[in-house]
């Protein structure tokens, strides 16, 4: 396959390189050169390659502080021009030149997509109850300035539930020169069409802002949703996945954060495989400008790190049932901030359809929806909350599950909404 190499240099190279994204629509201009150490090192091994901006910037032409802070405009994309046999200690080699900070090869994210059930019997509490939400929608449900930036499969665009609801979209995935033959439905051509073709985003779409048509109503109804496909759909025995590109993941996050994303959900995660974290640096990006990113913290109910999970600054979500206890699957190696519904969910499915489904991925948008709402009531009482205001509001307010202040398998406990606008009231008061 022709691979990627993402390199992060420790200065911006003067010349004007075209994103990827522009590159993938026009390769009328082509730039095959980066920075004389790497080039000469990539002569020796016998490889040519397109060399592309990883980001695009907000404004332009010109890059910003906060981009330019992050290491957003030296961020490169090398893309291997035919099916070279290479090195395999070539990223290494290159991470070792002295003019580079990072250098990673091309990684595919895989986030396993939960058994949907198409019926499923009401036992022990709903998750509205469980988390006390119509205490909260008692005093706002949303508003249509808050945008939540849904990253996972697509979101089915028609959807009764999710009609009009939908602010903005992209799509991400493109496959182009991979091997795809296990892959399904659209894996190339960045567009604007996001559509979902498995379900699982128009599920966590439905979660947060469902219209409540044959489900019950979304967390946020009122918000707006930006829907920002980033995994494609990739056979795995007799399971399907989602998988994408990571760096293409990197690219819709700062999308989302550049069109304003006042909450960004992840119910997606990937482990570390070296050449520095995951999403590190726009994840960075995101929580300097002011998103709050939640992410689910995994499903393998083990000490394994996920990403963007377990990067700082991120809340990380675990599932309960439905009597409120953590779940088995609800991995604990990210520093879990909180906990939420995650077993037999129902919610909007592709096809315009419906589903149960469980997982982090159905608990994560309960907490997203959660901050949302209360970003929209700080907003609509004349003020704002800050990253500090909302880990102190989820610190003091959820449930804990045992005397602990904190919890490995829990973090701080239930999200319980009641208790969240209780404390939201006092600090915007």
């Amino acid at each position: 396959m022709k691979g990627h190499i993402t390199v992060k240099l420790w200065q911006p190279v003067a010349a004007q390189v075209p994103s990827w994204l522009d590159f993938i629509l026009d390769k009328s201009v082509t730039v095959e050169s980066l920075e004389p150490s790497i080039d000469a090192l990539l002569r020796a091994a016998g490889l040519e390659v397109w060399v592309t901006q990883e980001y695009q910037p907000q404004r332009g032409h010109d890059w910003s502080a906060d981009e330019q802070a992050h290491g957003l405009d030296r961020t490169y994309r090398l893309i291997l021009q035919r099916d070279y046999d290479v090195p395999p200690d070539l990223v290494e080699r290159v991470r070792r030149l002295p003019a580079v900070a990072e250098a990673r090869g091309l990684s595919v994210a895989r986030a396993p997509l939960p058994v949907h059930q198409l019926t499923m019997g009401m036992v022990g509490k709903s998750p509205a109850e469980l988390i006390s939400l119509a205490y909260a929608k008692a005093l706002t449900r949303g508003n249509p300035d808050v945008k939540i930036a849904v990253l996972d499969t697509g979101i089915d665009l028609a959807h009764r539930e999710l009609g009009g609801k939908i602010a903005k979209g992209r799509d991400f995935v493109d496959l182009e020169g991979l091997e795809t033959a296990d892959f399904v439905g659209d894996i190339t051509g960045y567009d604007d069409v996001p559509e979902d073709e498995v379900g699982h985003g128009t599920h966590v779409a439905g979660i947060l802002c469902g219209r409540g048509v044959r489900m019950d109503e979304g967390v946020a109804p009122d918000c707006r949703l930006l829907a920002v496909r980033v995994l494609a759909t990739m056979k795995s025995g007799d399971r399907l996945v989602g998988a994408g590109i990571t760096d293409n993941i990197n690219t819709g996050i700062k999308w989302a954060v550049d069109n304003d994303a006042d909450v960004i959900n992840m119910s997606l995660g990937i482990k570390n495989t070296g050449g520095g974290l995951p999403h590190e640096d726009v994840i960075r990006y995101a929580l300097r400008k002011g998103a709050t990113v939640v992410a689910a913290s995994g499903n393998d109910g083990t000490a394994e790190r996920y990403y963007p999970g377990a990067l700082p600054g991120v809340i990380a979500v675990g599932a309960v049932d439905e009597e409120g206890a953590v779940t088995s699957f609800t991995s604990y190696g990210a520093n879990i901030s909180v906990v939420a519904p995650g077993v037999h969910v129902y919610s909007s499915f592709a096809g315009n359809g419906y589903a149960f489904a469980s997982g982090t991925s159905q608990a994560s948008p309960f907490v997203a929806g959660a901050v949302a709402l209360m970003k929209s009531y700080a907003r609509e009482r004349g003020g704002s909350l800050s990253e500090r205001d909302l880990t102190r509001i989820l610190r003091e307010t959820s449930d804990r599950v045992d005397t602990r202040l904190r919890n490995q398998h829990a973090g701080y406990g239930l999200i319980n909404l009641a208790d969240a606008f209780k404390l939201l009231n006092h600090l915007t008061h």
